[in-house]
């Protein structure tokens, strides 16, 4: 494909991305590599018999062109799948189709992906796109404004220029290629983002000319998990990212399990990658920028008119949406509350709060203003639920009415109210209900291990090791929490790991939280809320003024694999528990809510806090 500006080399059938030739340099792709490993479509599957995933770069066996005119090219690769290839490949017909404009810097990919009706059951563990570029050339990536940075080199994360750290994705630069890099940790999880956040980063080649190359997504909705699920980005390689489907900081609950004979049709994409370049003399920075300007373009295009098949639905025939959404709470407001900065969306129906883990179809999100008015715009025809959360309320939001969405539609649902779990005056809190950790105490990192982007960044979190502090600062008693005295930015860790113990075993930990209490209703119920922002193979037990009562007051039961934790996040999925605690267990005076995780076979095992209260009985005054 060749427009005058960019010229793409794919391989016929596979559909491989070979080559990008653009200004003046022949080939941006890893020339070192093998041909089917520079730009590609991929995924991890498996049969539901067989808990191992296969690694599959997908390979068209039939080479079609779908448009050829002076404004568009569109070419597909498809791979169509039958019973001979049971237990080899995935099965699903794969339709991979990349498009070039004219006068277009760039070009456009987009696969469509068929499960039909006698076919067998599989797990879809990931798919993305994923581009290999020179390394001799792209060494600055940039992930966002304040993420961005000369990158180490490939072969400074093999031995002996590289040290293996707890798992193979963390790497010591113990000898680099460019020696101000010593001593730095590397670590493709520290380049993460949430879906509503990546839509662009690459990278940038300084020599010989000024060169970006841009991953840009102008729209999540095809993108598993909703707004907040994380993914990966751009990384060490130079590799740059689409990910469309994984099971990053969510586990098993976002891997979609197809049963026999189910059928599914989903287009993940397009996506564009953009290529822009300036002359030597200038800022390269400016190409960050202009790349920016590109998405801000990109998203204002979506749903783009040209891909040419019915699959990929165009704006004309999708739908709209709007309505307001409040707020009650009347220990907050006699009046309602605008629901300000609520992420609002259509995913499919399903039960409270099961968008986030939503992973098969199509999610369509929006945040409310200020008064709680919301649009969301282009949606695809179909079948959903309307889904919220406000930040500083706990809980979700569900509308119970499944909404049809037709093609040309444009409902106002009027006012919505979200009428959060509440049973009592509020006696104390710790954190803000904003479904992340970030508030809490991240400590700085082993001077041994640190990634200089992140020293003195919002982001402190991102460093590597920081569950090995925990133990480090409380080597032998827990974490103790004081209402009225201790401040949740200082004194709450941001997560409850587990504690290293000097023969390398782990101990599990139990957090206190004292409090005073003027005076205790024996015969009424109080109300404890824990909302949990993080959970990896982890059991979260409550006791009140005993902390040895067996069996405790509350226990979660074994929960979460999201791996937030070694993966230098600061959420992964939700999770909202309310415990009833008699009067009759409390005092009037001082009290002690004991919190323990006392799984530990690993360092990775423990719990993020979003926000905890408790609340008094309804006749209660506050404390």
């Amino acid at each position: 494909m060749d427009n005058g500006i960019v010229q793409v080399t794919l391989s016929n059938p596979d559909g491989i991305v070979t080559g990008i030739r653009f200004n003046g340099i022949d080939n941006l792709l890893e020339v070192l590599n093998d041909e089917s490993n520079r730009g590609y479509w991929d995924l991890v599957w498996n049969s539901p018999t067989s808990p191992t995933g296969i690694f599959d770069v997908i390979k068209g066996t039939t080479f079609k062109v779908i448009v050829e005119s002076e404004e568009q090219v569109e070419i597909s690769f498809t791979r169509t799948w039958d019973s001979s290839m049971e237990g080899k490949l995935v099965p699903l017909n794969i339709d991979k189709r990349f498009i070039m404009l004219r006068g277009s810097s760039g070009f456009y990919s987009y696969a469509i992906y068929e499960h039909l009706t006698e076919w067998p059951a599989f797990n879809l563990g990931e798919t993305r796109i994923a581009f290999k570029l020179r390394k001799d050339k792209f060494h600055y990536m940039a992930v966002a404004d304040n993420r961005q940075r000369n990158m180490p080199l490939p072969d400074d994360r093999l031995p002996p220029r590289g040290q293996a750290l707890a798992y193979p994705e963390a790497v010591l630069l113990v000898n680099p290629v460019e020696p101000e890099l010593k001593g730095e940790v590397d670590d493709k999880y520290q380049y993460s983002c949430e879906n509503k956040d990546i839509k662009v980063h690459g990278w940038i080649s300084m020599d010989p000319n000024l060169v970006g190359f841009w991953m840009i997504t102008p729209s999540h909705e095809f993108r598993s998990g909703g707004p907040h699920k994380q993914n990966l980005t751009s990384h060490v390689g130079p590799t740059a990212l689409s990910v469309f489907l994984s099971a990053h900081y969510s586990g098993e609950d976002l891997v979609p399990k197809f049963g026999d004979g189910e059928p599914w049709k989903k287009v993940f994409g397009p996506v564009f990658i953009y290529l822009n370049s300036l002359f030597d003399e200038s800022d390269p920075l400016e190409l960050w920028e202009d790349a920016k300007t590109q998405m801000n373009i990109e998203e204002q295009s979506w749903p783009y008119s040209f891909p040419a098949t019915e699959d990929f639905q165009k704006s004309e025939q999708r739908g709209n949406l709007s309505g307001r959404l409040l707020v009650k709470d009347r220990y907050i407001s006699d009046d309602y509350i605008s629901a300000n900065g609520a992420f609002v969306g259509l995913a499919p129906p399903g039960d409270v709060g099961s968008w986030q883990r939503e992973c098969k179809d199509y999610q369509f999100w929006s945040r409310a203003d200020e008064n709680g008015y919301f649009s969301i715009n282009d949606i695809r025809t179909g079948s959903y639920n309307l889904y919220a959360w406000v930040p500083s309320f706990i809980g979700d939001y569900r509308y119970d009415v499944v909404i049809a969405i037709t093609s040309g539609c444009d409902i106002d649902t009027g006012d919505l109210v979200y009428e959060p779990p509440r049973s009592g005056p509020t006696l104390w809190e710790i954190g803000i209900p904003d479904r992340s950790a970030a508030e809490f105490y991240a400590p700085d990192p082993n001077p041994n291990y640190v990634n200089k982007l992140y020293v003195d960044h919002p982001d402190k979190f991102r460093q590597y090791g920081l569950w090995e502090r925990y133990a480090e600062l409380y080597p032998d008693k827990d974490l103790v929490y004081t209402i009225g005295s201790s401040d949740y930015s200082k004194d709450w860790f941001f997560a409850q790991v587990t504690r290293k113990k000097d023969n390398n075993t782990y101990q599990g930990t139990t957090w206190q939280i004292q409090f005073k209490l003027n005076k205790v209703d024996e015969s009424s119920t109080y109300k404890l809320r824990l909302a949990l922002a993080s959970a990896t193979f982890s059991e979260l037990q409550v006791r009140v003024n005993d902390p040895k009562a067996n069996p405790p007051l509350f226990t979660s039961g074994l929960i979460g694999r999201d791996n937030s934790i070694a993966r230098h996040g600061i959420h992964g999925l939700y999770r909202l528990y309310n415990v009833n605690i008699k009067g009759t267990r409390l005092v009037g005076g001082d009290n002690t809510i004991f919190l323990t995780q006392p799984r530990s076979s690993s360092p990775f095992q423990g719990i993020m806090y979003d926000y905890i209260r408790l609340e008094g009985p309804p006749s209660a005054s506050t404390c």
